[in-house]
């Protein structure tokens, strides 16, 4: 399968984003504010171990980069566009950890 975005190969986000999409705006919003908590705090532990590593790939960057075309439906939404961005910093094992986490939190 030939991916077109970074995360397309992770199922967990496919599923998370298809959650995401069906909650009202209020709840997206609480939720997008929870992603962004998550991430922070991760990114602070992350700092303090030394193998963590520093580069997030030539994907990732580009889309963060692409990110700003608004072309996916929660660019257009800035809670969710900032929660994704910031998700999609973290190291893959982390990103995969908070698309899991949030599967399960959130229920179909």
């Amino acid at each position: 399968m030939n991916n077109k975005r970074w995360y397309d190969k992770f199922n967990e986000t496919q599923r998370a984003l298809n959650l995401l999409k069906k909650l009202n705006p209020e709840a997206q919003k609480k939720i997008s504010k929870d992603l962004v908590d998550v991430a922070s705090a991760i990114k602070n532990i992350n700092k303090e171990n030394s193998e963590t590593p520093l580069s997030l790939g030539i994907k990732r960057v580009l889309g963060l980069y692409q990110s700003g075309q608004n072309r996916r439906w929660y660019d257009r939404n800035k809670n969710l566009s900032v929660a994704m961005k910031t998700v999609s910093t973290l190291p893959e094992a982390d990103y995969i950890n908070v698309m899991e986490g949030l599967c399960m939190s959130v229920k179909d």
